[in-house]
């Protein structure tokens, strides 16, 4: 499991330079945005839309901003459209890409010579997301209450499955719930209530099988892959079969 311990190492890396990201805000807008529109623009209306509202308010964007995208969505012509690209980063590791965007053809192009300057391969529909299992993700960090009773309270609310993720260095852990895909909007209010503020909830991936035995050079390799995809603007989230189940 050494590789794992090293993956482990460069996502907690990662975590502190994530906040640093200059498109973060965009991202929420467009989350926002997407939500809004697909559904009711009333986020007590909206489980997708409420969260992505909290999910903003977690990387500090201002109320304004969430205002103006809000009045964006229920004003505005913009046409967002989900996209999910599948493909093999270093290693052959399996990498699921979630983007929002307005131009299907631009972002299939650079999404497509990420992965060919990064060292791995854009693939077809369906060619990776059969080796990941489609879940409901709801984090809290670990310092909320004893991982038995955290288990306790998840499956009061209908979760398959809470993992614990220890911290690196001094630094807190997290328990990641996982939940069904169809229990993911009913889960969070009731969690809200037994436990309190999600840290962060969406819809992913996790992989059915990990993805083991990668030698460190191959890992570093892989993460600067990942770090380029999610720094594109279009680009929401990326899962990989490395992840933590």
């Amino acid at each position: 499991m050494a590789g794992h311990s090293k993956w482990s190492n460069i996502q907690h890396r990662k975590g502190a330079q994530d906040k640093k990201k200059s498109n973060i805000f965009s991202k929420c807008v467009k989350e926002i945005t997407i939500a809004a529109k697909l559904g009711d623009p009333n986020p007590e209306n909206n489980a997708r839309l409420r969260l992505a509202i909290q999910n903003a308010k977690q990387a500090n964007m201002p109320l304004d901003n969430i205002k103006r995208a809000l009045d964006k969505a229920t004003s505005s012509g913009e046409n967002l459209e989900e996209v999910r690209y599948e493909g093999f980063g270093n290693g052959s590791v399996p990498i699921i890409v979630d983007c929002l965007t307005d131009n299907t053809n631009r972002t299939f192009t650079e999404v497509k010579n990420i992965f060919g300057k990064g060292g791995g391969n854009l693939g077809s529909e369906g060619s990776v997301s059969f080796m990941f299992k489609h879940v409901g993700i709801i984090v809290y960090p670990d310092t909320v209450m004893e991982f038995e009773k955290m288990f306790n309270n998840a499956i009061e609310a209908s979760a398959e499955d809470v993992i614990h993720i220890e911290g690196e260095k001094n630094k807190n852990g997290l328990y990641k719930i996982l939940t069904n895909v169809k229990d993911f909007g009913s889960a969070l209010p009731i969690l809200e209530k037994s436990i309190g503020e999600i840290k962060e909830a969406h819809l992913g991936y996790i992989p059915i099988t990990r993805t083991e035995d990668i030698d460190d050079e191959t890992l570093e390799k892989l993460s600067r892959l990942i770090e380029t995809l999610e720094d594109h603007d279009d680009v929401q989230r990326v899962f990989t079969g490395v992840d933590d189940e």
